[in-house]
């Protein structure tokens, strides 16, 4: 098969590290694999593993972006692709205006993924254009068939995201050398049970629940504890990290609370930290930070909403927290705090449910089912 996969760009996160994996596995498995985007910094790990990029700005939400309808159609119609699959809602439309008028017995077949639980209109509806259409997650799928009743939920196919065993071992843990890193960079650290926010540093992400749960646990005693906010800020979220900083000031929490900045070493501050959280205050389609501490055995703890609820359900049913709000949130970190470290780590589940192989396969299979029952 030849696939060609639309995105916005290839700059980070979890919707590119997503058509990454698809592309490595399409290339591994004898395809040709190809990727549209605007470019970034992830394009020349995708050329170094057989793909192919083509660069259309397709994620301007402008209408002068409808210019490139009909020279994607053209280039479309040239590209004799079995297969395109587009997974963001701007290049969505571009790809099915520039499909729709192709020869219904020539072009390719049009696949979707649902990465994220937008707000509910006609611009996000287009997620549900394709002959396929996949979702990451059951919650995802729910999203779908209770907004967009013109959907056919027959055609929704739930793949979930998932992790490599060989990334994310049960039982993983640092090297020697790492961890002295890691001691000299933050001596304040060594010792002391940490509690791990990873992700990028925006109001969604409910940093504030840490800072309020640290401030808690100090006053309760528990005086063994650090806070480490793990993840990037861009020149747009300024402020926000401005007036948290100023929060962790004003509960004079500055010596309690690191900022660990964004890191290429995540698998190894799971491994040293006692409890990772997932707290975003908004519903999320799935959740890789979640999976991914709890595949190599680190307790996390998360609202029960979306696919972070879905996660732990499955994986470790006592990290759920029910209610949004602070008061259940310490309770259950205490509970988890108070208890045996083993004991805790054998009440998460192996990963079996979440695999990337898993993810992989039967995306391809969702390819190859649908060149065959359309050719």
């Amino acid at each position: 098969m030849k696939v060609i996969q639309f995105l916005p760009s290839l700059e980070s996160g979890g919707v590119e590290r997503g058509t990454l994996e698809i592309a490595q596995a399409l290339v591994n498995c004898g395809h040709e694999s190809h990727v549209v985007s605007n470019g970034g910094r992830l394009v020349d790990q995708l050329i170094m593993q057989g793909s192919a990029h083509h660069n259309w700005p397709l994620h301007k939400k402008s209408p002068v972006t409808l210019r490139y309808v009909r020279p994607l159609r053209k280039w479309l119609q040239q590209s004799s692709a079995d297969v395109i699959h587009v997974r963001s809602r701007m290049p969505a439309w571009i790809v099915w205006l520039a499909w729709r008028k192709m020869d219904p017995a020539t072009r390719p077949k049009l696949v979707t993924t649902l990465h994220g639980l937008h707000s509910v209109n006609r611009y996000s509806e287009i997620m549900g254009c394709g002959e396929t259409v996949i979702t990451v997650s059951n919650v995802a799928k729910k999203y779908l068939v209770d907004n967009y009743p013109r959907i056919d939920a027959a055609k929704i196919k739930v793949i979930h995201r998932g992790t490599d065993p060989t990334d994310f071992p049960r039982g993983h843990q640092p090297s020697n050398q790492w961890q002295e890193n890691w001691a000299a960079e933050w001596p304040n650290l060594v010792g002391q049970r940490l509690i791990c926010l990873p992700g990028r540093l925006s109001r969604l992400k409910g940093h504030n629940h840490l800072v309020n749960l640290i401030q808690r646990l100090k006053e309760q005693g528990v005086s063994d504890v650090k806070g480490i906010i793990v993840g990037g800020a861009d020149s747009d979220h300024d402020t926000y990290l401005a007036s948290l900083k100023a929060d962790i000031v004003s509960k004079s929490l500055q010596d309690d609370i690191a900022f660990i900045g964004h890191r290429s070493d995540i698998r190894d501050i799971y491994a040293v930290s006692t409890v990772v959280l997932a707290v975003s205050t908004k519903a999320e389609s799935f959740g890789r930070t979640v999976l991914e501490p709890l595949s190599i055995g680190t307790p996390t703890i998360g609202f029960d909403i979306g696919g972070v609820g879905e996660i732990l359900s499955v994986l470790f049913p006592e990290g759920r927290v029910r209610a949004q709000d602070g008061d259940d949130l310490f309770a259950v970190c205490l509970r988890i705090l108070s208890d045996e470290p083993q004991n805790v780590k054998a009440k998460i589940k192996d990963n079996t449910d979440f695999l990337l192989e898993h993810m992989c396969k039967h995306t391809l299979d969702a390819y190859e089912e649908l060149v065959r029952r359309h050719g």
